[in-house]
């Protein structure tokens, strides 16, 4: 099918990112690269790009997008958590500019096959990364009850998460769950009906934890944003989009982390720790999708955009 992807926050990030002419960027989430031909766009006629993608589809859909710029695009199909290796193997010196959009592509929704959505009955799968072996399949029915009332609640932060956990065990002990749609109909019977009626739809919560569970989101977030900074050069930015609380929280608490200049106990009469600051905070609250934005598309309502630079 053809890969869809409308960047969001575009002009905003393009505003705080501020490529220029020469520079070396990196999108750590390419998709269908639209964030990053406006990088190109800014940093031509000779800067460079490297783009990163899990999923082989986006890649492909990235090629033919910024054909354009061949031969100043390189493609690397991995996940971010290798961007440590990525990076010293492809920009030894340093970059200007490092994009995240972390989780789930408007394309991967919509490809039934993925099993990102709760609107489509498909196989559990929920892999970013298709040459991974565990599946949402697995999660479902080979965690134990206490298991998976943890990453419902913690992850998904599901209200109805212990019922949720109960029935999905008593299901299973008759017969595996294979799809989308069986799981979509345990979730529905866990909820009680005036609930479910409230709000987004009952399986929004409980997709999303197993979504960050089978592809380990929230944990490669929180160990990549510092391998990011040390591979920017001074003055260099890093930029990440999240999409919902969990992931915002981690990358405000760790972009405030790395602007401190000290986090001994405020009781100690001196610094002990030698930390040193290592980045200022460009965004102050986080960058949300104006007006305009939310009429063309729907899906930018909950993102957010958090920015700092290199000052070391």
């Amino acid at each position: 099918m053809e890969f869809k992807h409308i960047p969001v926050l575009f002009h905003e990030i393009m505003d705080i990112m501020a490529p220029k002419p020469g520079e070396v960027f990196v999108d750590c989430t390419l998709g269908g690269g639209g964030h990053s031909k406006g990088f190109l766009e800014r940093i031509s006629p000779d800067g460079t790009l490297i783009g990163i993608d899990q999923d082989t589809n986006a890649l492909a859909a990235a090629k033919q997008n910024l054909s354009d710029y061949d031969g100043r695009v390189t493609y690397v199909h991995s996940n971010y958590s290798n961007l440590d290796e990525i990076l010293s193997t492809y920009a030894p010196d340093g970059v200007d500019g490092i994009l995240f959009d972390i989780g789930v592509s408007s394309h991967q929704l919509d490809e039934k096959d993925r099993g990102f959505s709760y609107m489509q009955d498909a196989p559990l799968d929920m892999r970013m990364d298709q040459s991974r072996s565990m599946t949402a399949r697995d999660v479902v029915n080979t965690y134990s009850e206490e298991e998976l009332h943890r990453i419902l609640k913690e992850y998904g932060e599901e209200r109805w998460a212990k019922r949720i956990a109960k029935f999905i065990v008593e299901f299973r002990s008759k017969q595996p769950i294979e799809t989308t749609g069986e799981l979509v109909d345990i979730i529905k019977r866990a909820i009680p009906k005036g609930a479910r009626e409230e709000g987004s739809h009952p399986a929004k919560r409980t997709f999303q934890a197993i979504r960050i569970e089978v592809n380990d989101e929230l944990g490669v977030l929180e160990r990549t944003i510092e391998v990011a900074v040390k591979h920017l050069k001074t003055g260099g930015r890093v930029g990440i989009i999240s999409f919902h609380s969990l992931e915002d929280r981690i990358v405000k608490e760790k972009f405030r982390y790395l602007a401190s200049d000290c986090i001994c106990p405020p009781e100690l009469p001196f610094c002990q720790c030698d930390k040193v600051s290592e980045v200022k905070i460009l965004t102050r609250k986080p960058v949300t999708a104006s007006n305009e934005e939310l009429e063309m598309n729907s899906r930018s309502k909950s993102a957010k955009f958090r920015a700092v630079e290199k000052i070391v």
